[in-house]
């Protein structure tokens, strides 16, 4: 398995922006591309973290951009952009937690 971590800055007032654009592109990438999805985190310095992962680095590699405007929504809140970090998964323990009805 592939991860890739992604770190903002983002402009004051436009983290709902940016939230809803990483929503948009996120799940049309899960749905389009065969990535397994993404965690978006604020932290506590204030950067915007999220955590990607995919099969293989060669899918992330080839996948399409298939929303723009979420693309475009979310590089309109950006400040500054930190360098991802590519990562091979060695192992995994992370679990969802259990939902009570």
């Amino acid at each position: 398995m592939f991860a890739v971590i992604y770190r903002w800055r983002l402009h004051e007032g436009k983290e709902e922006q940016f939230a809803a654009g990483w929503h948009r592109v996120t799940l049309a990438i899960r749905a389009h591309c065969g990535s397994y999805g993404s965690r978006l985190h604020r932290a506590d310095d204030g950067t915007w973290v999220a955590y990607a992962r995919w099969p293989d680095a060669a899918t992330r590699e080839a996948s399409p951009d298939v929303d723009p405007e979420g693309v475009a929504m979310m590089r309109e809140a950006i400040s500054e952009s930190f360098p991802a970090v590519r990562c091979e998964v060695t192992d995994d323990l992370l679990a969802e937690p259990q939902v009570r009805s």
